[in-house]
């Protein structure tokens, strides 16, 4: 099995291949390169994955997924729950919470605008992620963050049942299994993960903003990682 840091150099090495959208000047702003993929951040050793769609400026400019407003809400979720109380507001990236979650998203790029990748993209370098989730996180619940988020897992679960618990009224509040599978040489590699899905934390998304405090509370309370030693970093 190759390093985390051999898997970064691949994806960025796929990158370098064929071109694809990407905000090229948010990553000149921020003075990164915009091929480096930002692939996640916290704990290959925490209990809940938080799984959103892409990467926004803030990310960009701070090398970490999920650490603008609505990482900021996803964040100051995992301090509460860890805490007992809500975050200093004076904490801007809340990186005390790293231990306890794992962060990522369906590409490690960021889209030109505010616009989701295509299903090509995505495909492209579902492989890298896939071998995040499936090789390197210890974990096997998925906190997803919106419809392409959680869309991202219908390939390694039955469609039906897929299309069908997305129906459902309490979806934020129901759990779905699936198989994660990660082709390779010799085979292939099978992961049991539970999806927990959530709305997207955005103002935008009036009929579920307020609520999503709420909604990943209930995800998180009986996620929380036993005290130990953890693997944080982020790539």
């Amino acid at each position: 099995m190759r390093t985390i840091s051999q898997l970064v150099d691949s994806i960025h090495q796929e990158a370098q291949r064929e071109p694809f959208p990407i905000d090229t000047p948010i990553y000149e702003k921020a003075g990164k390169d915009p091929l480096q993929p930002i692939l996640f951040a916290g704990s290959l050793a925490a209990p809940p994955c938080v799984f959103g769609r892409d990467l926004g400026k803030d990310e960009v400019a701070a090398g970490q997924p999920l650490i603008g407003a609505g990482g900021r809400l996803v964040r100051s979720g995992v301090y509460q729950t860890r805490h007992g109380e809500p975050p200093p507001k004076s904490d801007r990236t809340l990186e005390s919470v790293l231990p306890d979650v794992l962060l990522t998203n369906t590409v490690p790029y960021k889209p030109p605008g505010n616009k989701a990748y295509t299903t090509a993209v995505k495909e492209r370098f579902r492989p890298f992620v896939a071998e995040l989730l499936a090789l390197h996180w210890q974990g096997n619940h998925v906190i997803t963050l919106g419809n392409e988020a959680f869309q991202w897992f219908l390939p390694y679960s039955d469609p039906g049942a897929f299309e069908a618990f997305w129906s459902r009224d309490d979806r934020y509040e129901a759990e779905l299994e699936c198989d994660l599978i990660l082709p390779d040489t010799q085979g292939s590699t099978h992961k049991a993960l539970v999806l927990l899905p959530l709305p997207h934390p955005s103002p935008l998304n009036a009929r579920w903003y307020k609520r999503f405090p709420e909604l990943l509370a209930g995800r998180l309370e009986r996620l929380a990682p036993p005290p130990g030693r953890q693997i944080s970093m982020h790539g």
